[in-house]
């Protein structure tokens, strides 16, 4: 019989498009139990194409403009993956993604929008800037926002190719922005007219905006091809341009196409009514991705917003095995259109109207939408979760009589596929015991350390705790040989199991292969809840057999810091929703910052001690370090810290671990007058893959520090030193 808490299907939702980011808040809404949710996306913060125009204009914020998904799916229970996808095979229910293991699913969505067309222009894809993906965008109009004024005589050329709304928009909106300086825009479009579907007092009034901008606007003008900063339209006529966004036509990603999957005549996902390919029923799309065949609408947003109800109800639907339903969308619609100031214009059939009250009603729709991802509800729907149908209603809760191990078949599977994949450093087939491989010297040491889950992202999460496992070892100077894995699995169906310990295990691999540390065996078993950890093993760095000790310096040794300092607290604001999803993004870029580089620079600029800051923090890691009797003096103002972080401790954010390490350092620590207080409490702030603390004479200091920052650890810094002993009885430590 199976446990009510069993995993037993795979939800992944590839994409955070409109559709999949209503759809998700409305199924977290009423969780199924036994379904588990992943979210794949490139970054963690998606676009709202509604605000775009305004952000780019300066009217919003990029907080303002933008869904974090890493914060929608921490609140709803989701894994979140950032990662790109770039095949689907449905026969294996398989995606691959780039620079990591593919993925399994049983149950499939796609909402990855559209891109521009550039395949049919000559030299486009190497000299235009595409609008989407977003974030290269923005990132090059933000370059050309802060590049400075230029002359009268030399203006900077900006063209924009694309005379629908998106272009028009995007046109008006960067001379809104740049107004006063010496810039000129074109606008490109191929059409006679500007807004091809929209009614003439629409385009009358877009093209009077366009006008007061000072955009020049040229019409029949099809690109034919581009060159480095110049343009060729057909007819033989050419343009210059300093700068060239490319904002017309809509294309798929390629790997849609190659999938098999039925498409319409563009290449976009074909689906029924029921947001279903056409020829697999486990597969669902919606927004741009995907055409309706039966009602074939025009790629804008406000379709995908009308979509993700039927889609919510049509995934739960297909879990549960129970009818779905069929979307109808609407034959006209409303569309809204920015003109750079705070004015827009409104079209609707023969309808249209333009004004600042335009703009106003378009903000307080688009602010709305924002809304139901920012004001997330305190808690979810207290009626009981639905259940898969094949959970049985009284099922055997699990037993630990048998060491609730993971069986013995997805265990194989796992560890054949991935011996296949690390043959040097994975043993497919598991002995009761293994031989330590051969190594130089008489000298061997032995860590162990254990994770409960930190991120959801499986790959991940093998990564960070096979780096925090090896950090013990490096911060003795010592280089890895072998690991043995201790994990524990939720419970989970066979097929479950084993795609969370191939995931798990080839991220770990992934870290071991870069350290030449063989993975040799290990014990999995089954619980409430995921862990991981490694009993590592390895040798000296140094020829002469030297293994740096926690205790060793002297007074007057300089203090090294190698890494950033806050994951205890972004991870504590992540679980009670209050982190950025980039200030995430950066402390998980900290943690997989291996610390072995780290310690061979360390060994070669005559460190006298280190250590590893991990749970104790690294208060707690300094006093260990000294001992008893030794003193240090640390400067609040040196301490790097990961973004996000001080706003943090001023919010009063803390980790759960934050107090055990307060009582624990007494009366160690002596707080200069006139330090900030709030900001001072990363001092006990628990790391996760922390950094190195590093204690040596003060004449290498400023050399390793160089040393470090090139091989690419950009926090490192000399953040205090070491001060005469304090006399008999505990280490003590001032905060200057």
């Amino acid at each position: 019989m199976l446990a009510s808490t069993e995993l037993r299907r795979d939800l992944v939702l590839v994409g955070g498009g409109h559709s999949h980011a209503l759809a998700l808040r409305m199924l977290a809404m009423h969780p199924i139990e036994g379904v588990r949710i992943t979210l794949v996306s490139p970054a963690s913060h998606t676009p709202y194409s509604g605000m775009l125009p305004g952000l780019v204009a300066g009217h919003y914020s990029f907080e303002d403009a933008h869904i974090d998904l890493a914060r929608l799916s921490q609140w709803a229970g989701v894994r979140f993956i950032a990662g790109e996808v770039t095949a689907l095979d449905p026969r294996t229910r398989r995606l691959t993604l780039a620079g990591r293991p593919a993925l399994r699913y049983d149950l499939l969505g796609i909402d990855i929008g559209c891109q521009p067309e550039l395949a049919s222009v000559p030299g486009a894809a190497q000299y235009v800037v595409p609008v989407k993906p977003v974030a290269g965008f923005w990132q090059r109009w933000r370059e050309i926002e802060a590049q400075p004024a230029h002359s009268a005589a030399a203006k900077y050329r900006i063209g924009i190719v694309g005379g629908g709304a998106g272009g028009v928009e995007l046109a008006l909106s960067m001379a809104h922005r740049l107004a006063g300086k010496a810039v000129v825009f074109d606008l490109w479009c191929g059409a006679p007219a500007i807004l091809a579907g929209y009614n003439r007092r629409s385009q009358r009034a877009v093209m009077r905006a366009l006008a007061r901008a000072g955009v020049s606007v040229h019409v029949n003008a099809r690109v034919s091809a581009v060159e480095a900063g110049q343009l060729s339209l057909e007819g033989g006529s050419q343009a210059a341009f300093d700068a060239l966004f490319w904002c017309t036509g809509a294309a798929p990603a390629g790997w849609i196409a190659a999938s098999g999957l039925a498409t319409d005549s563009t290449g976009f996902v074909a689906v029924r009514d029921t947001l279903q390919s056409l020829d697999d029923e486990r597969i669902f799309a919606a927004g741009d991705i995907a055409t309706q065949v039966n009602h074939p609408r025009p790629k804008a947003g406000v379709f995908a917003v009308r979509q993700a109800p039927v889609l919510a109800y049509n995934l739960r639907a297909a879990l549960l095995g129970r009818p779905l339903r069929e979307h109808r969308p609407q034959r006209r619609f409303l569309s809204l259109l920015s003109l750079g100031t705070q004015s827009a214009t409104a079209d609707r059939g023969p309808w249209s109207a333009t004004g600042r009250w335009v703009w106003r009603w378009k903000d307080r729709i688009d602010r709305n939408f924002m809304a139901r991802f920012g004001d997330l509800p305190a808690r979810m729907s207290e009626k009981p979760a639905q259940r898969l149908p094949e959970l049985s209603p009284a099922g055997q809760a699990p037993c630990g009589g048998c060491g609730a191990k993971v069986g013995a078949s997805p265990l194989a599977r796992a560890l054949g596929a991935l011996a296949a994949q690390y043959p040097q450093h994975c043993v497919g087939e598991v002995e009761d015991a293994v031989r330590v491989p051969p190594h130089p010297g008489d000298t061997l040491l032995q860590s162990l350390d254990v994770l409960r889950q930190i991120v959801a992202d499986p790959w991940l999460m093998g990564r960070i705790a096979a780096l925090h496992a090896l950090s013990d070892l490096y911060a003795c100077g010592a280089r890895p040989l072998s690991a043995l894995a201790a994990l524990t699995l939720p419970f989970a169906s066979e097929d479950m199991l084993e795609r969370d310990l191939y995931q798990l295990l080839a991220g770990a691999l992934h870290e071991f292969q870069a350290a030449d540390c063989r993975l040799a065996g290990g014990h999995s078993m089954q619980g409430t809840e995921l862990s991981l950890g490694f009993a590592v093993n390895g040798t000296p760095l140094d020829a002469n057999g030297r293994v740096l000790g926690k205790t060793g310096g002297a007074a007057g040794d300089a203090l090294v810091l190698t890494k950033a300092l806050g994951t205890g607290v972004v991870f504590a604001a992540h679980m009670q929703l209050c982190a950025d999803g980039r200030d995430v993004d950066a402390a998980i870029r900290a943690m997989l910052n291996s610390n072995g580089p780290a310690a061979a620079l360390a060994l070669q600029h005559s460190a006298s001690a280190c250590t590893d800051i991990t749970g104790f923090g690294l208060l707690g890691h300094l006093l260990e370090m000294l001992g008893a009797g030794g003193a240090a003096e640390l400067r609040l103002s040196q301490l790097p810290l990961l973004p996000g972080v001080a706003a943090l401790l001023h919010a009063g954010t803390a980790s759960s671990m934050h107090a055990a390490n307060v009582a624990g350092a007494g009366d160690q620590l002596k707080i200069a007058a006139g330090v900030d207080l709030q900001l001072a409490q990363i001092l006990f702030d628990p790391q996760t893959s922390g950094g190195l603390l590093i204690s040596l004479p003060e004449q290498h200091a400023h050399a390793l520090c160089a040393a470090l920052r090139s091989a690419g650890y950009g926090d490192a810094v000399v953040i205090g030193r070491r001060v005469a002993d304090a006399g008999k009885g505990a280490g003590r430590v001032s905060l200057l």
